[in-house]
């Protein structure tokens, strides 16, 4: 949407996206994107396959803010998230060549499929502090085949990976949920890097929405980050299922409201 057409209030909703975003991405270890993209669908003014790459723009600042906040108290594995970032790359161009090419309905379906998958996974998880991520054959591997997965997904969701990254590590590899977490955002760095690239090659950035949502997310990650210490770690992931089971039934209403004026148009 061109500067002079834009209302101030899409300014304070992307003040408040970012907030919220910032702190949902420094509690749980992902980008924001899961966050942002409804958010901006719902208060931004941008369609989907927009807010999807704009989402992926506003991650690069805050994903680098969460690393710091993760790797002061050493809840970053280096190597890991380098591995991760590896595949992670190559599969945000993938995805975000996709996104240019699928219509709006596809994304769509494929954002709530993601959603419930992740909504399950997260139930299922029953997170430990203990060690790290160590690494062998099958392990690098299986690092960098789940960075490509992620990296496909961030081109065309919008988001940075994260909530597909933290429970994949928490799981496979029996890493630390706080590890997860700031390997997981370390790792997303390079990606949403790379899927952005793609975007705006292929105009699918607000450049100023995705730096207004950025730079506010920047203020609130560490405190997230904080919380996420603090919190029993099986609350955590609840309460993060529930919450993509709210961002899912509200996609689904959205596909339904989509196809309905069809339907009686019938």
């Amino acid at each position: 949407m061109p500067l002079e057409t834009r209302p101030p209030r899409r300014y304070v909703a992307f003040v408040a996206i970012g907030l919220v975003a910032g702190f949902m991405s420094g509690l749980f270890g992902v980008g924001g994107g899961i966050v942002i993209v409804p958010l901006l669908l719902a208060f931004g003014g941008l369609e989907r396959k927009l807010a999807s790459g704009t989402s992926l723009a506003a991650i690069v600042p805050t994903s680098a803010v969460g690393v710091i906040a993760y790797a002061i108290p050493g809840h970053v594995d280096i190597l890991a998230a380098a591995l991760l970032a590896a595949g992670s790359v190559v599969g945000a161009q993938i995805g975000a060549l996709l996104l240019s090419r699928l219509p709006t309905s596809v994304v769509r379906i494929i954002f709530m499929v993601f959603a419930l998958a992740v909504a399950v996974q997260l139930f299922l998880t029953v997170p430990e502090r203990g060690d790290g991520i160590e690494l062998d054959g099958w392990t690098i591997a299986g690092l960098v085949a789940v960075g490509l997965f992620t990296g496909v997904l961030a081109g065309i969701i919008g988001i940075g990976g994260g909530v597909v990254v933290v429970p994949a590590l928490i799981l496979l590899f029996e890493s630390s949920d706080l590890v997860a977490k700031g390997t997981s955002m370390l790792m997303m760095v390079p990606t949403a890097i790379s899927g952005t690239i793609g975007n705006l090659v292929r105009k699918n950035v607000d450049l100023v929405a995705a730096g207004i949502v950025g730079l506010a997310a920047c203020t609130t990650t560490a405190l997230g980050a904080l919380a996420a210490a603090a919190l029993d770690p099986r609350a955590a992931t609840i309460l993060f299922a529930i919450f993509l089971l709210a961002v899912l039934v509200k996609t689904a209403l959205e596909a339904w409201g989509a196809r309905k004026p069809k339907g009686d148009a019938a």
